[in-house]
């Protein structure tokens, strides 16, 4: 949509003519989202949009400008509505009661907004990322209290000297004497590392080792033993361990930035950088992997994310973060960013054409480009018309969870018959469409998810070697989600201070978020008290499914289905004990039943749940993509043109930054219009030369 965005611009005066070609009846792949039974948001899971977030935000922040202009600003609001902000969240660690223990953060709010244009000053190095680690560990120092007491202690500055005989002269000190010593070593390598070269680096590293030792030492007698401090004694300890990394390995000064860590297992890297075990198994680094879906095949024994892009996502959410640390969407993917994107896409003149699968991108003869592709046409539009996706839920424009079958000839068939447009093991379709190179188009833009491109360009995975090896190494994850609606507020089930987003939970779902604020949005004659959403990695099976398997789809639904009953009745006790009766089982009939359901609203246990939603992604572009140690190399970047009418987008291509998120696949489009058209510029992209 970004790569669609770009090229349509008014700028471009007419000069790109783009047709869009999608799956089934809605936009948008893994964040696609509809409108189900009482205007219901269905989600394909949790959906926050992180504050470093910038080229996204530029992008929804020029669309919602573009329709106060065109005289539609009423539909959509102003941007600010359909976001808000969110610095609250929950990490969770196992207690030795065999429970859990709650870690709440706040995230203070930093000047300016997301998608606003960067100050002159600031640049996303990694000496300035390493000055702000620097900062918040003096910050930790100054703001821990033990005893009910800051640790803090006068120490006498030197008389005299630069910034490098000061942190030459606290190195010395062997035992800092007391807190004050410590910040404010920390804070002269923070002023030291915003000016560092290679010819400083040596002498910083012997410096920063100095320090960073009195660091580990002053934390370990500080807080180690004080279970109050404990959490904040580990994201201490994982800061130090990076810094020293970073120092040691000299990727300061590398020109190949964090990518020359990439090799290394995050976990690995910290362990040799001196991370204790206790921090490596701590929530924050729990809830790293469960936000990046790090484990491969979905197997939670097996966590995989490399130690570069680790640590770029890291820095990027903690210290590269505008306005708030996250922004909550008011409604659903579909309908916050997809509705107005598209409403304002066909303003601009692009042509949309649903209802159409892929099934290949044929090569010239001679291997240079793209002749052909071939759609399976999943349904025809009666009338030969144009399909008309949107439906109206509160007076807003809105993606339905089904389409609309009476736009579509023999609608009544398939639907009767259960079409499934949207499931990759459902072939059924009404007729099929080849495209000719210079014919119907003159360049194609791939924007399917990675684990659809054996089945949509075979003919390139064969001939070429490149593709054949990103396939492979390039993983994905299978993922599942399911929502609950509730009569009674987490509030009121005893879930304390406000709706936080909560992470390194329980498996299977360890990732989960009250989304009260949505209900609103919604369609209820009765509204519920509160939405919660949950999500996680979905284990594969060891057999991967076959092209043929049509039953596959709804077999893992249905493991979806029990995982999230087992879930209510087991570790969601430990945060809502209000949810439970005197037995000590679940209160089912807590749930609340659409209108739709006859009003049955009698009926009990897991039938009950049988009115909820959830769902597994398994479709191959459904599947989240992860970035394991080595896989940086096998990324093919949208501006490569070995094919010279070809480019690719998506969040698993080289976009600059390797991650299964929002950003990433729209970095990747700004690249793949660049690609085409020469804009954006580079350096217009924000972070795209990060290190």
């Amino acid at each position: 949509m970004a790569l669609a965005w770009e090229l349509s611009r008014p700028e471009h005066d007419g000069k790109y003519e783009v047709t869009v070609y999608q799956e089934g009846w809605r936009l948008g792949g893994k964040g696609a989202s509809g409108r189900g039974v009482s205007g219901r948001i269905e989600e394909h899971g949790l959906h926050i949009w992180l504050g470093f977030y910038d080229n996204s935000f530029r992008m929804m922040r020029e669309c919602h400008a573009e329709l106060e202009a065109a005289g539609k600003g009423h539909i959509y609001g102003d941007w600010r509505d359909a976001w808000t902000p969110e610095n609250d969240i929950v990490l969770h660690s196992s207690d030795e009661r065999g429970g859990f223990t709650s870690w709440s953060v706040h995230m203070p709010a930093r000047a300016g907004l997301p998608g606003d244009p960067l100050p002159p000053d600031t640049g996303f190095s990694l000496p300035h990322y390493m000055a702000r680690a620097f900062e918040l560990l003096q910050a930790l120092v100054l703001d821990t209290k033990v005893d009910g007491k800051t640790p803090v202690t006068d120490f006498e500055h030197p008389a005299s000297g630069d910034i490098s005989h000061r942190l030459a002269h606290l190195a010395r000190l062997g035992r800092f004497a007391g807190a004050a010593a410590l910040t404010e070593g920390l804070g002269v390598l923070a002023a030291l590392l915003r000016s560092v070269t290679p010819a400083s680096s040596d002498g910083l590293l012997k410096a920063s080792e100095g320090i960073l030792s009195q660091l580990r030492q002053w934390v370990e007698d500080q807080w180690i033993a004080d279970d109050q401090h404990r959490f904040m004694w580990e994201v201490a300890d994982l800061t130090v361990a990076t810094i020293t990394g970073m120092i040691r390995y000299g990727i300061l000064t590398d020109e190949r930035g964090l990518d020359a860590i990439d090799d290394y297992e995050c976990r690995e890297w910290m362990r040799i950088n001196g991370a204790s075990i206790r921090a490596l198994q701590s929530p924050f680094l729990r809830g790293l992997y469960d936000l990046s879906m790090g484990y491969e095949n979905g197997d939670e024994s097996k966590p995989a994310l490399s130690a570069g892009q680790g640590l770029r996502g890291t820095l990027r959410t903690f210290f590269g973060y505008r306005g708030a640390f996250m922004w909550r969407m008011r409604a659903g993917m579909g309908d916050v960013v997809f509705a107005p994107l598209y409403t304002t896409m066909r303003d601009r003149g692009v042509k949309f054409e649903f209802f159409h699968r892929l099934t290949n991108t044929g090569l010239s003869e001679d291997g240079s480009h793209v002749a052909s592709l071939t759609f399976d046409v999943q349904a025809e539009i009666e009338g030969g018309g144009e399909y008309q996706p949107l439906v109206d839920v509160a007076g807003k424009p809105c993606w339905p969870s089904k389409p609309d079958y009476a736009q579509l000839k023999d609608g009544q068939t398939a639907q009767a018959e259960g079409w499934h447009f949207e499931s990759h093991w459902d072939r059924r379709r009404a007729g099929t469409k080849t495209l000719r190179v210079t014919e119907d188009f003159d360049f194609v833009a791939l924007t399917v998810g990675v684990g659809a491109i054996p089945h949509v360009a075979s003919e390139i995975v064969a001939h070429d070697q490149r593709w054949a090896d990103m396939c492979v190494h390039v993983k994905t994850v299978a993922s599942q989600a399911f929502q609950i609606w509730m009569d009674e507020s987490l509030e009121d089930l005893g879930w304390p201070g406000p709706a936080y987003i909560t992470g390194a939970f329980a498996k299977p779902f360890d990732t989960w978020c009250d989304m009260a604020h949505v209900v609103p949005e919604e369609a209820w004659k009765t509204p519920p008290a509160t939405s919660v959403y949950f999500c996680a990695v979905l284990p594969d099976p060891e057999t991967p499914p076959s092209d043929e398997d049509t039953d596959y789809l709804s077999l893992r639904t249905e493991e979806v289905r029990a995982n999230a009953e087992g879930f209510l009745k087991g570790p969601v006790r430990e945060v809502w004990p209000g949810a439970y009766d005197e037995h000590g089982h679940f209160r089912w009939n807590l749930l609340s039943v659409a209108e739709e359901y006859g009003g049955n609203r009698k009926l009990n246990d897991e039938g009950r749940f049988a009115t909820q939603y959830w769902r597994a992604n398994v479709n191959p572009s459904d599947r989240y993509v992860i970035h394991t140690p080595g896989s940086f190399r096998y990324r093919i970047s949208p501006l490569d043109r070995t094919y010279d009418n070809l480019t690719i987008a998506g969040d698993w291509t080289d976009s600059g930054f390797h991650s299964g998120c929002v950003e990433g696949a729209v970095m990747s489009g700004l690249l793949a219009a660049h690609a085409l058209s020469g804009s954006p510029r580079l350096e217009d992209i924000t972070a795209y030369d990060h290190p």
